[in-house]
């Protein structure tokens, strides 16, 4: 049975964009230390970053005798496609569901939801 394509970074490799907008270009070692909590080999980081790479989601810059890996797409714009996908496959494309969804999932703390209700009065034009 051929693998499903996916729509935009897998679970893991989301963990090493993470690691990527937190600290910056790294080595795959400064990459592989920051995720060892995974319990994921050292070889197993170092391929996961080539596919990476061939999928245009990060680049190798050569320093030398190690490389440095960075993203090429950003935190903001990797969420606002990966939630738009969700929206469309899940959600049919209906926000309200999906924030309706999202809170009740979850206990949302009161400075979240006094920053949610900034965002729907900015929104709104108050």
């Amino acid at each position: 049975m051929a693998r499903k394509k996916t729509l935009g970074p897998t679970g893991r490799e989301l963990a090493i964009l993470g690691v990527l907008w937190e600290k910056g270009p790294s080595t795959v070692r400064g990459v592989h230390e920051a995720l060892q909590q995974e319990e994921t080999g050292y070889t197993t980081t170092l391929k996961l970053m080539q596919i990476m790479v061939d999928k245009g989601l990060l680049v190798r810059e050569d320093g030398g005798r190690r490389h440095i890996y960075r993203p090429t797409v950003s935190e903001d714009c990797t969420q606002r496609q990966l939630i738009g996908d969700l929206l469309d496959r899940v959600f049919a494309g209906s926000a309200e569901k999906l924030v309706m969804r999202a809170l009740s999932a979850r206990r949302v703390s009161p400075k979240e939801l006094k920053r949610i209700r900034q965002m729907l009065d900015e929104m709104e034009g108050r």
